[in-house]
């Protein structure tokens, strides 16, 4: 969980949602991400994704079996669906996401038993205090910043 974390910071410092994934296979990092929606203007540019690419290019294959994705903040619908379509076997995430979380905070899509493929899913209270700090600095920073647009005029 501390890469996941170092890869948050970097979103932080990218001004991204600080979101950060590894995805680990036989105790090595073979996909490192952070959110990157804002730089890349592409809405699926999320750590999971941009992880998960990048694991399959270090292997040369789609299939990640036998690998486990860590990332800083419970998964979207739309990330759970790459982890699944990828063969991850196992995620573990730190903070829950009340907005957005598909392993149970919003909806948890473990409870469909039709996938070909099955996920471990463990959730992680290592770094759960700085995960949560960095989440809510980064949105305060975003308020304020609106706020003082707002009252410039």
């Amino acid at each position: 969980m501390r890469e996941a974390y170092r890869e948050a910071l970097k979103a932080f410092d990218e001004d991204e949602v600080p979101i950060g994934a590894v995805v680990v296979q036989n105790n090595v990092i073979i996909g490192r991400g952070h959110n990157r929606v804002e730089g890349l203007r592409d809405p699926t540019a999320h750590a999971e994704i941009i992880a998960i690419s990048a694991a399959c290019n270090t292997i040369g294959d789609w299939r990640l079996a036998d690998s486990a994705i860590f990332v800083t903040v419970e998964p979207c619908l739309m990330c759970i669906g790459a982890i699944i379509n990828a063969r991850i076997e196992k995620v573990v995430y730190g903070i829950r996401e009340p907005k957005f979380g598909a392993l149970g905070s919003v909806l948890n899509i473990l409870e469909y038993k039709n996938f070909n493929h099955t996920l471990k899913v463990e959730k992680s209270n290592i770094f759960d205090e700085e995960i949560t700090a960095l989440m809510k600095r980064f949105f305060e920073s975003k308020r304020n910043r609106t706020h003082s647009v707002g009252n410039a005029s």
